[in-house]
């Protein structure tokens, strides 16, 4: 593709040595081969060797990463235009990666705090992108709850309860217009203070679930067998902390996740659906004094991640935490 010159911005070296000059376009950063040489301060030709093996390997897409400018350059007493290459933000972080160079690790933090400030202030961010933002969010949605109504033949109750789920997630609809997935704002109703579910609170509540659905004979012998330590992960990695903070901060984030997590990681050899919706509404209880969640809907929210694609993690996610939000009110 071919690149023309975005904004610039003066990236100075952490060692208060003289910088480099970043371009700024399409929400992403550019260096030119010579730039990423003395960003990392490593000849040219060890920069070109990592890229080329970045590429033939297929860790990146050429096309996606390297873009083309034509540039005037004077070459003794002629001026010459020669193709100048540029590589964007993944590029770079790769070859950082590669030269295990602390400048690398702090170009990285400057670049991304610098994106995000300007996807912040609008600087990269239209309506236009918001409004294609929100309706690939509609295309995913609508062709997940398709194909999930499809695969489950979902009627009657069940089938409204997917409906339920539309209805809700519409009155989020601003919400998801608004923001983009790097800017997506913690909404002011989420509850920030959350009791931690410990793993020996929840392999007897799982015994107990286990127990009664047996003596319905809707489980197996295999129902609940725990797969390593997946469970222990799972609720670890709800709880987990980065620099001092929670990684998810509200009782809304922690309950989606967990429910996510419990569905797709498959931490039991059976019933993780199930087992899933059953600490999700767990962790709940031991958060919020009042938990009016609608079964059909948990019945359809469950079916929705089970059939989802990897991919549409963060589209689940915001769904769940929205619905949590709206159901508080």
């Amino acid at each position: 593709m071919t690149f023309e010159q975005g904004e610039l911005i003066l990236y100075q070296f952490y060692d208060g040595k003289v910088g480099v000059d970043v371009r700024l376009k399409d929400e992403s950063v550019w260096l030119t081969l010579n730039q990423i040489s003395d960003l990392f301060e490593r000849d040219k030709s060890v920069i070109s060797r990592h890229l080329r093996n970045i590429f033939q390997s297929g860790e990146l897409v050429r096309e996606a990463t390297v873009a083309e400018n034509a540039t005037v350059q004077q070459e003794g007493t002629r001026e010459v235009s020669r193709i100048i290459e540029w590589f964007n933000l993944d590029a770079i972080i790769s070859v950082g990666y590669r030269v295990n160079s602390k400048r690398g690790t702090q170009f990285r933090i400057w670049a991304t705090s610098i994106l995000k400030e300007h996807l912040v202030q609008g600087c990269t961010l239209n309506q236009k992108r918001l409004a294609e933002k929100g309706l690939d969010d509609a295309r995913q949605m609508l062709g997940l709850l398709a194909n999930t109504l499809e695969d489950h033949k979902l009627v009657n109750d069940e089938g409204r309860g997917v409906l339920s789920i539309v209805t809700a997630y519409a009155k989020t609809w601003q919400l998801l217009w608004q923001y983009d997935e790097a800017s997506l704002a913690i909404p002011k109703s989420m509850d920030l203070l959350s009791e931690a579910l410990e793993i020996d609170q929840a392999r007897p509540a799982i015994s107990s679930l286990k127990q009664e659905l047996l003596s319905r004979s809707e489980a197996t012998g295999i129902f609940g067998q725990e797969r390593g330590e997946g469970l222990a992960g799972v609720l670890g990695a709800i709880q987990q902390t980065f620099g001092g903070q929670d990684l998810y901060p509200s009782v809304q984030e922690k309950a989606a996740n967990l429910l996510y997590f419990i569905i797709k990681d498959h931490p039991f050899v059976d019933g993780n659906k199930r087992i899933g919706s059953f600490l999700f509404l767990l962790f709940l209880r031991l958060n919020r004094d009042v938990l009016d969640f609608d079964d059909k809907a948990l019945v359809a929210l469950t079916l929705l991640i089970a059939s989802s694609d990897p991919a549409q993690k963060d589209l689940l996610i915001r769904l769940v935490i929205n619905l949590l939000t709206n159901e508080k009110g």
